[in-house]
C-alpha cells in the first residue's frame, strides 16, 4: 500500500497509489498536481485595499442576437464563460479587487436578482454549466480578482420543484404557518433549529467553497435570521438561528481559511464582527446600512438645509469602532424607482455631478469599509485603509 513510482525503463512515467478500504463508497486522490483551477486570491483584507464590484450577471450586459435572426433586436444572456473577458477587463479598468455575484444558485425567474432560490446546489443554468462557472472564477483568480458568492440561508421558493413541503411534510421549513410563511417575499423560511436544515445548508456552503473556490461569502438578510420575522426587538432574538450562524462562520474559518465572511445586517445586533471566542457571530465585515441611509438622505437635501442636518453625515463615526463595517451602496439603491446616486442628489444637472464626486471622495476616505454604486444593474463596495 502507499505511493509507488512507476518506471518505464529508467524513466519515471508516473505514480501508483494503493490502499485497502473495502467498504468505501469512493476514494479520491487530492494534491497540487490536479487542481482544476488556481486557488483563492491571497491578500490580507484587513490591511490591503478591498474594493468589490457587485454584479447581476443577467442584466450587467446582454448579448444581442444575430440581426438575421427572426427575432431581430432580441437579446439573450452571456454565459459564465462568454462574460469572463469583458467583466474582468471592466473590473481591472476601475481598480476593483473583487467581484460579488448576486445569487447564481438556480432560481425560477429570469428577471429576478436570484434571491428566491430553488436549486441550492446548482449554478443557474441560464448562464451555462458548472464548468463554465469554474472557468469564470478561474479567470478572475488568474487576473488577481477575488470572487464573492451571495448566499441566501433565510428562505426559499415555494415552487413545486423546490424544497417547499419537500416530502409532503414541512421538512425544511417551520411547522407553524406564522413562522413558516414569509409574506414579504412570498417564500418559506428555513427552520434553522432542525438538524436536517442545518446539515443541508452547512453542506451547501461547503459545496460552493470546496468545488468553486469562492473567496468570500455575503450572507443575505442577516437581521431576519437574528430576530423572529426581522422584528429587531432584543426580546425576539431567534436563538437556534443565531447558533446556526455561528456554526457557519466557524465552519468557514476552520475549513476554508482566508475566505471572507460578510454580513448584510440592518439591525443593531451586537458583536456581529467579533470572534466566537469574544461572544460574537464570527463575521469579518458587516454592511453599514445606517451610514448609507443617513448620508444619502443628507445628499438629497437642498444645499441651504444641509447645515441643519450635519448629524446625518457624521453619525456613522459615533458607532464606527463597534464593528468592522463595509459601507454599502448596492443593488437595493436602484430598485423600485430609487434612482442612481447622481439622481438622488439635490441640485441642478452640473451640480449633481460635482456633489457626487465630493460624496464618493468622502466615502472612500471614511474609516473602515466602503461601498458605492456604479451602474443601474450593479453596485460596488470597497475596503480602504
Amino acid at each position: 500500500m502507499g505511493a509507488h513510482i512507476v518506471r518505464q525503463g529508467n524513466k519515471v512515467i508516473g505514480w501508483q497509489f494503493r490502499l485497502y478500504a473495502p467498504n468505501a463508497a469512493a476514494v479520491y486522490l487530492v494534491g497540487d498536481f490536479n487542481h482544476w483551477m488556481q486557488d483563492r486570491v491571497d491578500f490580507d483584507y484587513k490591511t490591503a485595499p478591498f474594493s468589490i464590484y457587485e454584479v447581476h450577471l443577467g442584466s450587467w450586459r446582454k448579448k444581442v442576437l444575430n440581426a438575421d435572426d427572426t427575432d431581430t433586436g432580441a437579446s439573450t444572456f452571456y454565459s459564465y464563460k462568454e462574460i469572463a473577458e469583458q467583466l474582468i477587463a471592466y473590473v481591472q479598468e476601475n481598480h476593483f479587487t473583487h467581484i460579488e455575484l448576486l445569487p447564481i444558485t438556480e432560481h425560477p425567474l429570469d428577471a429576478s436578482w436570484g434571491y428566491q432560490v430553488t436549486g441550492y446546489y446548482s449554478p443557474a443554468s441560464r448562464y451555462g454549466n458548472p464548468d463554465e462557472l469554474k472557468y469564470l472564477i478561474d479567470q478572475c483568480h488568474q487576473a488577481g480578482i477575488g470572487v464573492i458568492l451571495d448566499w441566501v440561508p433565510l428562505h426559499f421558493c415555494k415552487d413545486a420543484h423546490g424544497l417547499y413541503q419537500f416530502d409532503g411534510s414541512w421538512l425544511y421549513e417551520y411547522q407553524e404557518e406564522y413562522d413558516r410563511e414569509n409574506h414579504q417575499w412570498g417564500t418559506a423560511n428555513f427552520d434553522l433549529s432542525k438538524g436536517v436544515t442545518r446539515s443541508f445548508l452547512l453542506s451547501n456552503m461547503t459545496y460552493w467553497l470546496d468545488n468553486y473556490h469562492f473567496d468570500g461569502i455575503r450572507v443575505d438578510a442577516l437581521s431576519y435570521l437574528l430576530y423572529w420575522r426581522g422584528e429587531t426587538d432584543p426580546d425576539k432574538t431567534n436563538g437556534p438561528a443565531i447558533d446556526f450562524i455561528k456554526r457557519v462562520t466557524a465552519l468557514v474559518h476552520t475549513d476554508f481559511k482566508g475566505v471572507v465572511m460578510i454580513a448584510e445586517d440592518s439591525s443593531a445586533y451586537p458583536k456581529v464582527t467579533h470572534s466566537l471566542e469574544q461572544g460574537g457571530l464570527g463575521f469579518d465585515m458587516k454592511w453599514d446600512l445606517g451610514w448609507m441611509n443617513d448620508t444619502l438622505k443628507y445628499m438629497s437635501r437642498p444645499s441651504y438645509a444641509r447645515k441643519y442636518h450635519s448629524n446625518e453625515i457624521t453619525f456613522g463615526m459615533y458607532y464606527n469602532p463597534s464593528e468592522q463595517f463595509l459601507l454599502p451602496l448596492s443593488h437595493d439603491e436602484v430598485v423600485h424607482g430609487k434612482h442612481s446616486i447622481v439622481e438622488k442628489i439635490d441640485g441642478d444637472y452640473e451640480d449633481r455631478f460635482r456633489l457626487a464626486r465630493a460624496y464618493y471622495s468622502f466615502y472612500f476616505a471614511h474609516p473602515g469599509k466602503n461601498c458605492s454604486l456604479w451602474a443601474m444593474s450593479g453596485g460596488a463596495y470597497s475596503r480602504m485603509e
